[in-house]
């Protein structure tokens, strides 16, 4: 079984910058491909950015492409960095696992931490 917990959320200001981490427990790290989700309020999950298990891969969605980056170390976290953050970016971030290669579908992930909350203000 894998854990992931997730932090670095919080308010920030339109143009501002947040770095998310997701520390995974349960598994030896550099077998997991790791993605990063978001929910909105009354909206679908929606895949952000993941990144592979030996860090060959990396993707990105479109909305993000250009201002968040995804990356990860050697011992079992994964990271976020935000930049240009703008009010559709508020939602619940998610950190998720995978033993195969990562995928934007939510259907591909296995395992899943709580979430941490961004806010952006105007």
């Amino acid at each position: 079984q894998v854990q992931l917990v997730e932090s670095g959320g919080g308010l920030v200001q339109a143009g501002g910058s947040l770095r998310l981490s997701c520390a995974a427990s349960g598994r030896t790290f550099s077998s997991l491909s790791m993605g990063w989700f978001r929910q909105a309020p009354g909206k679908a999950r929606e895949f952000v950015a993941a990144i592979s298990f030996n860090g060959g891969g990396i993707y990105y969605a479109a909305s993000v492409k250009g201002r968040f980056t995804i990356s990860r170390d050697n011992v079992n976290t994964v990271y976020l960095q935000m930049n240009s953050l703008n009010i559709e970016d508020t939602a619940v971030y998610l950190c998720a696992a995978t033993s195969r290669w990562p995928e934007s579908q939510t259907s591909a992930y296995e395992y899943w931490g709580q979430g941490t909350q961004v806010t952006v203000s105007s």
